[in-house]
């Protein structure tokens, strides 16, 4: 017998009871079809759909495998972009392809060139090197100062706080 295979994407962005019948068609074509449900949060899948399948967990790209794809991609539709912004695409996606491409898309679409700066603008993260000069601040100032700062980073780049206190973590951590 021949299953036909249905494959559903961002399966963990439905509903609940989105995947309540989505558990009810699977369990009606149980003889024919084969699913495959693809997932980033599988905490965010129901267990009933869990507990129909098997798990197959992938991990980040290697560095240098989505620096070739994206050299390649590049090339072939005339896109410039220099050594540091193919690091910053590569360090925002953690080895995530589409992530990856998602960014690369959207930088090409707001600037004439993928570069560091485009890249952390386009994503809505602090430049590393903002993210070193909020490190010295909070090492090196008086909390008033260093707080007046660090809202002036916030507001002058359009950050999120978040994001300035995830990147400033490494800085901090022993």
């Amino acid at each position: 017998t021949r299953f036909k295979l249905a494959i559903l994407d961002e399966c963990d962005a439905m509903t609940r009871d989105a995947q309540m019948a989505l558990r009810r068609v699977m369990e009606k074509y149980v003889k024919n079809v084969r699913f495959c449900l693809i997932c980033n949060y599988v905490n965010k899948v129901i267990p009933a759909l869990q507990s129909r399948c098997t798990r197959f967990r992938f991990q980040p790209l290697a560095e240098t495998f989505v620096k070739a794809r994206m050299e390649t991609i590049c090339a072939a539709e005339g896109i410039r972009m220099d050594e540091a912004g193919a690091r910053a695409l590569i360090h925002l996606s953690e080895g995530d392809m589409r992530r990856t491409l998602n960014l690369l898309q959207a930088v090409t679409m707001s600037a004439p060139a993928v570069t560091e700066e485009a890249v952390y603008a386009c994503a809505g993260k602090p430049l590393p090197s903002d993210i070193e000069a909020a490190a010295n601040w909070l090492l090196n100032e008086s909390l008033p100062e260093a707080f007046e700062r660090m809202v002036g980073l916030q507001r002058n780049k359009g950050v999120a706080l978040v994001d300035i206190l995830l990147m400033l973590h490494p800085y901090v951590a022993w």
